[in-house]
């Protein structure tokens, strides 16, 4: 679901959160009562909006949760607040207290885009002094909305697409100003314990389909056909790649396979430059040569998957670190879209994964909330391309960043 738009409805207890879920995706998806915190932990339904296409509505906690558990609800429903790409905030009876402006002011502080719906309008309508406070202090969309009278399904669906804006998983073009029509690309796609069965791992599979659609020309490899096929296009005078790609762990080998003057990057280093802050994760790939004993490196990985021997994150990369740097580290691995509970300023460096599952505005979440906290942060590629000694050369083909 990461790869979607995520659309998180927030509001207090009983203000008709998990019923405007279910009137959205036509579904009894949420469970719906008048006992206050029926819903406790987050609930996630795909559903398909015109336009924005499949997206993940997230039906949340009230933030008037009371008690200890009640707590652990309402910073449940906080974090989802940094994971979402669009916020809907639920109001009844013309009330908008301290929970509702708290919110608002957590939206802007995480730059979420939001609007506001006023709910059970068929018990009390928006009044025009609500209205006028929200539209000229709040600067935001206000929908007076009733979830019996579905009929305003529309108007809803409407201030969806208006604020969630152009596709928030659309990223910037992962080869763009590198590669032209009738070019070719070279692309170094191990396969290994970690690669899926049968298949080529998403970043692979973004940057064909952005070769052909750029009417250039991909070339699929493992590296143990690299040096053969170099020989070949040497000696027969083919076309010489205008780009070789490579998997990050092979950035080292491919390095010594291929002609000293071939432009060479990596996947995930192109994913950093098409979703991330570059330069600020270009700049946190040299605090690795800053590394100290004892000192703690957080690597975090977007999504769950089962992990083996080959692990890039849990294996591969903390030993690549512990070699490059001569130092005694702690690397510890976070999985899934939460923040640590250990504060960020404990870490040396943090590593975020490529993302290639998340949302370019997720990603940028991550990267300033470890920004704010004043810590060095980079990315997989980055890293390894540091650790293997190639960062400059896996940068080059970008030209001044």
């Amino acid at each position: 679901m990461a790869a979607r738009p995520q659309i998180g409805i927030f509001g207090r207890r009983n203000a008709g959160k998990s019923s405007l879920i279910n009137v959205l995706s036509g579904q009894e998806v949420a469970i719906v009562s008048d006992i206050p915190g029926t819903t406790t932990d987050p609930v996630r339904k795909i559903m398909e909006i015109p336009g924005p296409g499949p997206v993940v509505l997230i039906d949340t906690a009230g933030m008037d949760d009371l008690g200890l558990l009640g707590e652990k609800r309402v910073l449940k429903s906080r974090e989802i607040i940094q994971q979402v790409n669009l916020a809907i905030l639920l109001f009844t009876g013309n009330y908008l207290g301290t929970y509702e402006k708290n919110l608002i002011e957590d939206f802007r502080l995480h730059e979420v885009p939001f609007f506001l719906v006023h709910n059970m309008s068929d018990k009390v309508q928006l009044d025009t002094g609500i209205r006028e406070e929200i539209t000229g202090t709040y600067r935001t969309d206000i929908l007076d909305f009733s979830c019996k009278e579905k009929e305003n399904k529309g108007s809803l669906i409407d201030l969806i697409i208006k604020n969630l804006g152009p596709s928030p998983f659309k990223m910037h073009p992962l080869l763009e100003g590198l590669v032209r029509q009738d070019d070719q690309v070279v692309l170094v796609c191990p396969v290994d314990s970690e690669a899926p069965e049968g298949r080529l791992i998403l970043p692979q599979v973004q940057i064909i389909r952005e070769v052909i659609d750029r009417r250039a020309v991909a070339v699929v490899l493992q590296e143990t056909q690299l040096e053969l096929y170099f020989h070949n296009i040497t000696h027969d005078k083919g076309v010489r790649p205008v780009l070789v790609v490579t998997d990050s762990q092979l950035f080292g080998k491919v390095e010594r396979m291929i002609p000293p003057d071939q432009p060479l990057t990596g996947f995930s280093i192109l994913l950093a430059r098409s979703k991330g802050d570059f330069s600020t994760l270009l700049e946190g790939a040299g605090a690795i040569n800053r590394l100290e004993d004892g000192d703690r490196v957080l690597l975090m990985e977007s999504c769950s998957h089962h992990s083996t021997c080959e692990d890039i994150g849990r294996v591969k990369l903390p030993r690549m670190l512990s070699g490059f740097t001569g130092k005694d580290l702690v690397c510890e691995m976070l999985a899934g879209l939460d923040m640590p509970k250990r504060p960020l300023q404990d870490y040396a460096l943090v590593i975020q994964c490529g993302g290639c599952m998340i949302t370019q505005r997720q990603v940028m979440a991550r990267i300033r909330e470890v920004k704010k906290a004043g810590v060095p942060v980079t990315n997989y590629g980055l890293a390894i391309a540091c650790t293997q000694g190639v960062l400059n050369r896996a940068i080059e083909p970008f030209g001044t960043i």
